[in-house]
């Protein structure tokens, strides 16, 4: 089976890992008092490295060893014309991208934090200019403190970005569903533009660590661990106060959902009419969800099967280009032989492609 040539597919979460950007990104753009402790590329004895305000970090221009690889990829990724050759391989109209100063820099300074993600996020915005219909690389919003992540989502939307990511794992600061980020929220529906968290950790007793038993066992659970952070942003009204704001869950898988929502619905009639004091929801958790939440997902079985309860307007396909378990350069191919063919060619569309489409304004 392949699908149609006019099938157009929009992958709703791609990478641009800290090891593919060229060297000078955060050298050239950092204000110099920052540039001895931001990212900079140092030779090394074992080649060219990130150093990270002092430490090493990964190597540049190719993978750290232990992980795996579909192909030596080098700086392809950072490089818009090369990404562009890459996607037409694939058969790939679009890539919506998320970055490295959430998911991988994770720096313990708030301030530097803060003036490295808005350097990377001016990078991203010219890195995108190249195909605006076809790069949607996220901004990372410094997340410690959501006065300055308010201000920074404001700066990206004036900059023409499509969406941004806030995390929900750096940082000692409130989690996003506290009320200490309400103005944020508000912004962000004020703005218009779609909110992103990205599995990046929240296990306590399992830690990555390439080469070990320890790197699958933490790879399998990680979607998981954005549970608290759907159901926080579901209970505290964030969402249902605010209409517009659309709330992306990106690589946070399918099969965990409907339990989780199902279950959210179940607790709000067994408590929230009887001891919540603070904000009680007038709509179901799963209603809020069907309006307002996305979730993205890449090659998986069970949770195909369960697109239905999940719904089939709120769930988006993703190759996860470029990383060792992409379905890249074969991703029409690994479409069109999933259990995804099970719900007919108008949801094979809407996930694929239409959804995506409409979060981003993508035309197709």
């Amino acid at each position: 089976m392949s699908l149609p040539d006019d099938q157009k597919l929009i992958s709703a979460d791609d990478h641009m890992d800290i090891h593919a950007m060229p060297p000078g990104v955060w050298e050239e753009r950092l204000p110099k008092r920052w540039r001895d402790r931001g990212p900079r590329v140092e030779q090394t004895d074992d080649g060219p490295w990130w150093i990270v305000d002092g430490h090493k970090l990964t190597p540049s221009g190719r993978k750290p060893g232990g992980l795996i690889e579909t192909r030596q990829h080098g700086l392809r990724p950072g490089q818009p014309e090369a990404r562009l050759e890459d996607m037409d391989e694939d058969g790939v109209l679009a890539h919506v991208i998320y970055g490295p100063t959430t998911t991988q820099l994770q720096l313990n300074d708030a301030e530097l934090h803060a003036e490295c993600a808005k350097a990377y996020n001016d990078w991203a915005a010219e890195f995108q200019r190249a195909a605006p219909n076809r790069l949607v690389l996220l901004p990372d919003l410094p997340s410690y403190d959501p006065a300055v992540a308010r201000e920074e989502l404001l700066r990206c939307a004036k900059l023409g970005h499509k969406g941004a990511i806030v995390s929900d794992t750096i940082g000692r600061g409130d989690p996003i569903f506290e009320d200490s980020w309400r103005p944020f929220w508000d912004a962000a529906e004020e703005a218009g533009l779609p909110i992103h968290v990205h599995l990046s950790g929240g296990t306590h007793s399992l830690k990555m660590r390439p080469g070990s038993w320890r790197s699958p066992a933490f790879v399998a659970v990680v979607p998981m661990q954005l549970d608290e952070t759907l159901s926080g942003i579901v209970f505290s009204g964030i969402l249902e106060q605010r209409p517009g704001v659309k709330f992306v869950m990106g690589e946070a898988g399918l099969g965990w959902i409907p339990y989780v929502v199902e279950r959210m619905d179940h607790e709000l009639h067994k408590y929230g009419p009887k001891i919540t004091e603070d904000h009680k929801l007038s709509m179901l958790p799963s209603e809020i969800f069907a309006r307002q939440i996305y979730t993205t997902y890449e090659d998986e079985q069970v949770g195909v099967e369960m697109i239905p309860r999940i719904g089939f307007d709120n769930v988006m396909w993703a190759s996860d280009y470029p990383h060792g378990d992409s379905t890249f350069p074969h991703s029409r191919k690994a479409v069109a032989e999933s259990p995804l063919s099970q719900h007919g060619p108008e949801v094979l569309r809407k996930i694929t492609c239409e959804n995506a489409a409409r979060v981003y304004g993508i035309e197709y």
